[in-house]
């Protein structure tokens, strides 16, 4: 099984992924934990790409979280048996951001690059509720839809990826 997870940030990318890997297990790669390096440095887009291509080279069954569309994006749409996305409304993923935040205040959370503590700021917050969903990113999405319509799965709500989480062993038989 190949799943690729994409949506907005903070809706639940990266726990969705830890829960796929644990159900099937399979690898997992959190894009955060490649681009990022200590102190919230940007990884050289080359090197992060090579670092994805090396993962998906050497891996027959993974799930992957993030967007990142320089990271061998292209190959991992194709690939996937799955694409899922995380579609939530703004207030909802900024408060789950929060909530995540509060969590982790001051260290590092498994799926982020080590040496990049949680934070809340400003910057975030206005990605979360604007400048990330900009008719841009909103293009991105519908692109992934058009492009690979008929394995994708687009969850709005808790609702939805509660009901999608709880029949993950059965969709994977299916497969």
């Amino acid at each position: 099984m190949k799943a690729a997870i994409i949506g907005y940030s903070g809706s639940g990318k990266s726990t969705l992924a830890r829960t796929m890997a644990a159900c099937y297990g399979i690898a997992a790669l959190h894009l955060d934990q490649v681009f990022w390096l200590p102190g919230w440095q940007e990884r050289n887009i080359c090197e992060a790409d090579q670092l994805v291509h090396g993962f998906l080279n050497t891996h027959t069954d993974w799930v992957i979280d993030g967007n990142y569309s320089g990271m061998a994006f292209d190959r991992r749409m194709q690939e996937a048996d799955q694409i899922i996305i995380l579609a939530f409304p703004r207030l909802t993923c900024l408060l789950r951001a929060w909530r995540r935040y509060r969590k982790n205040r001051g260290t590092s959370r498994g799926d982020m690059a080590e040496g990049c503590p949680d934070k809340m700021d400003w910057t975030f917050v206005r990605w979360i509720l604007w400048d990330g969903r900009d008719a841009k990113h909103r293009r991105f999405y519908a692109d992934v839809l058009e492009n690979h319509g008929n394995k994708c799965i687009v969850l709005k709500n808790q609702r939805e990826l509660t009901k999608f989480s709880s029949g993950l062993n059965k969709k994977y038989a299916a497969l």
